[in-house]
């Protein structure tokens, strides 16, 4: 049985985490990221403050947040970054298989990039691709969450929301970022479900086609909408092609915290 730490275990990708992970028969410590608050010690996971002394044994610890420097300082097992603001020169996780030998510490990609990663292996012919990235709040965890409802509800009661928490206005808002290259960011206020809407045309020669969708990956009938993708560890595609296969819009949703990270880290960790 893998016996491994959850730092952050109060946030959102750390519920998700700890619930996911011990129903794969993993031995789970729960921590904070400093001292306990009433609220972790009162929850329905007990919560632990982290020290050194609750690291011997552990094998791995994952980060959903920044632990106090001295917790981790003679930790010798693995360490797995899923903080957004991870430590960028440490290597990215495997696009696919398991842990690689000889890696003491990976980080997470971003789910987006992951998503791109399996364009060759759902759609044949591609030349050249462009799109929009539909982007909830969820991206932002427990702050995202909390800060576009407490959004919504003060634009509700008719006041001007508070946007210390996010750093923009999200309620009934969709902000575009600065592009990057032929893809735009588009911030959406939705709580979870992220959709990547492509524009493909085919390479000299050859046509777009639809192929078998690799595992964690399913074809639609239609678009998903971003509450089908936030319920489900699946990625949702959709393909809706020119008649003569040469150009196509390409949908995939996705949510970034249950196939952005849950997936991959269990396979990471062949569980």
């Amino acid at each position: 049985m893998l016996k491994l730490a959850v730092i952050g275990a109060g946030t959102l990708l750390g519920r998700e985490l700890v619930d996911t992970l011990e129903a794969r028969e993993c031995s789970v410590l729960p921590l904070s990221h400093g001292p306990t608050t009433v609220e972790e010690e009162l929850g329905d996971v007990v919560i632990f403050a982290p020290s050194p002394a609750l690291l011997e044994g552990i094998e791995l610890v994952i980060l959903a947040e920044t632990p106090l420097p001295e917790v981790l300082e003679g930790f010798r097992g693995r360490v797995l970054d899923l903080r957004p603001d991870a430590e960028p020169s440490l290597e990215p996780m495997p696009l696919q298989g398991a842990w690689p030998r000889g890696k003491l510490a990976l980080r997470n990609r971003p789910a987006v990039e992951q998503v791109l990663a399996t364009l060759p292996r759902l759609v044949g012919g591609i030349g050249e691709v462009a799109g929009t990235h539909l982007r909830s709040v969820a991206f932002l965890g427990d702050k995202g969450l909390d800060g576009l409802m407490e959004q919504t509800v003060k634009v509700l009661n008719g006041e001007d929301p508070d946007t210390e928490k996010l750093g923009y206005r999200a309620a009934f808002e969709v902000i575009p970022q600065v592009p990057r290259g032929r893809f735009v960011e588009v911030r959406v206020p939705a709580f979870h479900g992220d959709l990547l809407v492509l524009h493909l045309a085919a390479a000299p020669g050859a046509v777009l086609t639809q192929l078998e969708a690799p595992q964690g990956i399913t074809w639609s009938a239609q678009p998903p909408s971003s509450r089908e993708v936030a319920v489900t560890p699946e990625l949702l595609a959709h393909l809706g092609l020119s008649d003569e296969g040469r150009t196509g819009v390409l949908t995939l949703g996705f949510d970034p915290i249950l196939w952005g990270t849950l997936m991959p880290v269990l396979r990471l960790l062949e569980l």
